[in-house]
């Protein structure tokens, strides 16, 4: 799997052992960034550099890290194309890729132990989108959404 991952300050040594572990697994890894400890530096461009990654990457997924996890999801989510979700658990994780085909995640690296982040990013990478019809459509008026600007609130 190509995966992207990028984070600020607040998850970049977590972020770089995520690269070692992740390769590791026979993964192909871009990282975009941060390379270099600032501890003044801010997300939104390494989130948005992630989801510019994964939207030209058909099949790919990201990986978005900070503090929280909050802002890094908002970020991403600025991409056209990109579903991230912030995920803090097994059952999140999952459905996330099952019900959303979510193609980004993002975790929080002061809210988790590191064992604990690296088994839910596992697991999104693991899981497949079900393909359910409801799920399609739902997905489908998000889409439409971010072309045209118009929604629906039903089927």
């Amino acid at each position: 799997m190509h995966l992207h991952i990028g984070t600020d300050h607040a998850g970049f040594e977590l972020k770089n052992r995520l690269v070692a572990s992740l390769r590791a697994k026979g993964h192909e890894v871009t990282d975009h960034g941060a390379l270099e400890y600032d501890e003044v530096d801010d997300y939104p461009g390494f989130c948005i550099a992630v989801g510019e990654g994964v939207v030209a990457d058909p099949g790919s997924l990201g990986i978005v890290i900070g503090g929280s996890g909050n802002g890094e999801q908002i970020a991403a989510n600025k991409v056209r194309g990109v579903r991230a979700a912030l995920v803090w658990n097994e059952d999140t994780a999952a459905l996330a890729r099952q019900h959303n085909d979510a193609n980004v995640i993002s975790v929080g690296a002061r809210q988790h132990s590191e064992d604990e982040l690296e088994a839910l990013i596992d697991l999104f990478i693991a899981t497949d989108f079900s393909g359910d019809e409801r799920h399609v459509r739902r997905i489908g008026q998000i889409a439409r959404y971010e072309e045209t600007g118009e929604y629906s609130t039903g089927a």
